[in-house]
């Protein structure tokens, strides 16, 4: 089951909080509550937040354990500009963009839970593989060096003026 919070009109431009957001996608609740805690950006404070909502929206709406709960999607988009004015050089203006955005996060128990180090430990697997099927094709290490050729030096020409 899919439960989900949203916080809109966050005071923080959506580029700064992508960049939090990217880090606890497809990561345990307790894993990612760990990392926003230690992440020193206003950005993982508001998502944070936002997490947090989320668990005892799960909880108390869903009957949902805290502990089987997985971060499925957390997406950051944009909300309204608030448009500025400073003032300039020679009486003129420039405008300022203070952007703000809208987080959302959807957590799920369906999804198996995959940690960096099982992806790791599957990329070192998928690797042993490969390197068992040039082995057996008989592409050794060592026939490969023997079949290239020697360089040959070209005579360099120079000019004898």
């Amino acid at each position: 089951m899919e439960v989900r919070s949203i916080y809109k009109y966050a005071r923080i431009s959506p580029f700064k909080a992508r960049e939090v957001t990217r880090e606890i996608q497809g990561l345990p609740v307790s894993a990612a509550l760990d990392l926003l805690a230690f992440t020193p950006k206003k950005a993982a404070f508001l998502i944070n937040k936002t997490l947090k909502s989320a668990i005892a929206n799960a909880e108390n709406n869903a009957n949902l354990k805290p502990d089987g709960l997985v971060v499925k999607e957390a997406v950051v988009g944009e909300g309204p500009t608030f448009k500025r004015i400073m003032a300039r050089a020679r009486g003129s203006a420039s405008r300022i963009l203070k952007r703000t955005s809208h987080i959302r996060i959807v957590l799920t128990d369906e999804i198996k839970v995959e940690t960096r180090e099982t992806r790791k430990a599957k990329q070192k697997a998928t690797r042993k593989a490969e390197k068992k099927k040039e082995g057996a094709a008989g592409d050794t290490p060592e026939t490969a060096t023997a079949e290239k050729k020697p360089r040959v030096k070209k005579a360099s020409k120079k000019s004898n003026k």
